[in-house]
């Protein structure tokens, strides 16, 4: 049991976990998969080809459900590419046999959000993506479907992450309204309301205001950084009189018009999908560290990137209309490394900017974007 006040566990209480046992894995954990706030983790060996998405319900271990679904299996110790439009499943390094008062939930990584890469945790017997029962014990799987970009990945690769948490430290609406006046976590005035409303930049003053994912693409190594020229992979999205058009089916990468704070005392999380203002997902990857465009001398914090795809039907995005809403969570104990404070934090004071694997983006006639 580990003992240790309501919220989300930092980097140090993370590590604690893994000495005592609680989190294990195949291999060997490496300092650099602890976060402030959650654990990278690694893909294994082997990804099964399946026919089709699946969660294998109350009862049911994940290996049976392989058995029975599996098309065939792919050797990624020495890399393999995952094809655009299919669906794995791979079993992670690590494992959990959690405390009785410790459960888990997981997310993509940004970059891989950012490579329209879905990326979901599922555990035996489970009855939803991304979400661990406290005192779970067993096996870790992530399924994997590449939607805009064939990808290469290889044992080891991480994709996705999992945070701990005890209890439950979500702010009321009251106390986001007060965080915002003592704290100023978001810029602008604050939509408070279900969590703090996010809104959509199309008002840049020479109309480029983000990416849309080229159709037929080439292969991304997820490992490699700053490798690929971004005109090779997206085309740029220029808004004619601050809006544009979402076509179905097609992955865009925007950003946010305020610029966030996270102190490093809680973490946030976006809300993936909101029916009503839309039909379109707008985060595939939507934790934010403690300490994510956070400065402890005040600083103007950093913009939310949106990885948005429409669903169904052509849809008008206008600039400033609302696309989300960011739920605050108490961190259980400040940790001891915030997000942005060591070598590593690719989006730290970003603002529109592609994933890690990209070179940056100079749109014409513009300063750099993404620094």
């Amino acid at each position: 049991m580990i003992s240790c006040e309501q919220g989300v566990l930092p980097d140090r209480l993370i590590a604690k976990l893994i000495d005592a046992g609680a989190i294990g894995s195949s291999s060997s954990i490496r300092p650099l998969q602890v976060q402030p706030a959650s654990l990278d983790l690694t893909l294994g060996s082997t990804a099964h080809r399946i026919r089709a998405s699946f969660l294998p319900g109350a009862g049911r271990a994940i290996s049976e459900r392989l058995e029975e679904d599996s098309l065939r299996t792919v050797d990624l110790r020495e890399g393999a590419v995952l094809e655009k439009g299919c669906v794995y499943v791979v079993g992670l390094q690590e494992h959990l046999a959690l405390p009785t008062n410790i459960g888990a939930v997981a997310n993509a990584k940004s970059s891989t959000g950012r490579l329209d890469l879905l990326t979901r945790l599922v555990t035996d017997c489970g009855t939803e993506f991304d979400r661990v029962d406290a005192g779970y014990t067993g096996p870790l799987y992530a399924e994997i479907c590449p939607r805009s970009f064939a990808v290469l990945v290889r044992t080891g690769t991480r994709l996705n992450q999992i945070r701990f948490r005890q209890g439950d430290a979500v702010l009321s609406d009251d106390q986001l309204r007060e965080l915002q006046r003592k704290r100023r976590i978001v810029s602008g005035d604050a939509s408070i309301g279900g969590g703090i409303g996010f809104s959509v930049d199309l008002g840049r003053p020479n109309g480029f205001s983000g990416f849309r994912a080229k159709p037929h693409a080439g292969i991304i190594d997820v490992d490699e950084i700053g490798r690929y020229d971004p005109a090779d992979f997206w085309d740029p999205v220029a808004a004619k009189d601050r809006r544009i058009i979402l076509d179905p089916g097609s992955f865009y990468i925007l950003a946010s018009r305020e610029a966030v704070s996270i102190p490093p005392d809680y973490a946030a999380e976006m809300a993936p999908y909101i029916a009503m203002v839309g039909e379109f997902r707008v985060h595939y990857a939507g934790f934010f560290d403690p300490g994510f465009g956070h400065s402890e001398s005040g600083g103007k914090g950093s913009k939310g990137v949106l990885e948005v795809r429409c669903h169904e039907v052509p849809f008008f995005l206008e600039h400033g209309q609302l696309v989300g809403r960011l739920a605050f969570e108490r961190m259980s104990a400040r940790p001891d490394v915030p997000y942005g404070s060591s070598a590593g934090a690719n989006y730290q004071g970003q603002g529109l900017k592609l994933a890690k694997q990209f070179r940056q983006y100079v749109a014409p006639g513009a300063p750099l974007l993404g620094g």
